[in-house]
Formats: structure tokens, C-alpha cells, sequence
């Protein structure tokens, strides 16, 4: 008898678990986002500057993905950029961004999707402070904020 195996999730450096979510898990996970939320991540639309709720937050921990609750980014890299979104000058781990070209409203830009939940989280840019001189600028609609010790789960929460 021929033994069936399970296929095995595909694992973060940092180990979080970064399968794709099909499009029947994204619909259940949306039903939990704000309209405004779901213009954002699912829409690809943006905030307006200054008005994010994450914006000042000065709390440590860590800001995941509000759709699927994938770490992005760490406390530690933000930085008040004076652009009116929460900014950050690199991600949680490489492996949960997805980066790709936007050449919408006129002008070519990177915009940055969680690489589980493909959900728009923002755009980077190559005009930030050191050490990686880039700008993650990011919409506090598309973040989930967890406070040390309430870390993210590993998987799709």
C-alpha cells in the first residue's frame, strides 16, 4: 500500500508558516476587516496621511498583517518619517513581503503585499535612513499591532 504524504508548509526563516491562502480562506478572513480595511488591502487603496491609528504608536512589539496576522515589521525599525504613514526601515524577516512593481497614478513605485495573504500593505521607498536606506511607508489600516508578548501566531489566525 502506497503511504500518502501531506505536503509540508513552507516555512519563514523566522518560521512562520507562508503557504498562500486560497481565495475561500481570504473571503473568511476578510469578513472581520472594516470597510475601510478592505478598500485597503484587498482594493490596494491608501489612507489618508495622518490619520492612521499606528501612526504614533510607541509601543514595542511587533505589527503584522491585519488580514492574516503575518509579522512585517518590528517596533524597533519604525521611524517617524514626517510623511503622515507609519514608516519602517526594513521588515520583520524578508520572506513576508512581496514586492512588486506599481505603475499606477502616474508613477512608478514598489508596492509591498504580505507574501501569506497577498493583501496591499504600502510601498518603499529608497529614501530612508540608515542602515538600509529604505522607506516602508505603510497604511495603519492594513496593520494588526502586537504588543510584546502577545506575539503573532505562526499561522493564519
Amino acid at each position: 500500500m502506497e503511504r500518502q504524504t501531506t505536503p509540508k508548509s513552507t516555512l519563514s526563516h523566522s518560521g512562520y508558516k507562508l503557504d498562500p491562502l486560497s481565495p475561500a480562506e481570504i473571503n473568511v478572513l476578510a469578513k472581520k476587516l472594516t470597510a475601510e480595511e478592505r478598500r485597503i488591502l484587498l482594493d490596494h487603496g491608501t489612507e489618508p496621511p495622518f490619520c492612521g491609528g499606528l501612526l504614533d504608536n510607541k509601543v514595542d512589539g511587533v505589527y503584522g498583517c491585519r488580514l492574516c496576522s503575518l509579522p512585517l515589521f518590528r517596533s524597533s525599525a519604525k521611524f517617524e518619517s514626517g510623511t503622515g504613514w507609519p514608516s519602517f526601515f526594513e521588515p520583520f524577516d524578508p520572506d513576508h513581503i512581496r514586492s512588486i512593481q506599481d505603475v499606477s497614478h502616474g508613477m512608478v513605485r514598489t508596492e509591498i503585499r504580505c507574501k501569506r495573504c497577498d493583501s496591499h500593505q504600502g510601498h518603499v521607498f529608497p529614501d530612508g535612513p540608515p542602515p538600509t536606506r529604505q522607506r516602508y511607508c505603510l497604511n495603519s489600516a492594513s496593520l494588526e499591532f502586537f504588543k510584546v508578548g502577545s506575539e503573532p501566531p505562526r499561522d493564519v489566525a
